[in-house]
């Protein structure tokens, strides 16, 4: 990755990144909600509601499952092997520090002859 954010280099594997990114923060939102069903579940009372409670866990947990699954069959998600997990986040980690350093305002926006055009 260069310093120049409009330079289509920038954007190799992007796409994949972006994806695994949202998926993993999708499988953390639903892990905390099968987090917080078990505590509502605690806390109530009602036998009706415990039961409501227990069937929209068990949903959020079949959820947690196939989104896991689906990491692990796209290779966004080592969990039964930690070297190759560590290498993914490196590289997770390397890539948004990049990004952080890009100067994403320059000072020269003129962009005349950096790609083909038709016209001048």
């Amino acid at each position: 990755m260069n310093n120049d954010f409009l330079d289509p280099i920038n954007s190799v594997d992007m796409p994949d990144q972006a994806d695994s990114a949202i998926a993993l923060d999708f499988l953390l939102s639903v892990k905390n909600g099968v987090r917080n069903y078990a505590y509502a579940i605690t806390e109530t009372a009602t036998p009706a509601l415990k039961q409501a409670l227990r069937n929209q866990m068990e949903a959020a947990l079949d959820l947690h499952e196939e989104i896991a699954n689906l990491m692990i069959s796209k290779g966004w998600l080592h969990p039964y092997n930690v070297r190759d997990q560590v290498e993914v986040d490196l590289k997770s980690a390397d890539t948004a520090v990049k990004i952080a350093n890009l100067t994403l305002f320059p000072r020269d926006t003129d962009r005349l002859g950096t790609f083909a055009t038709p016209y001048k």
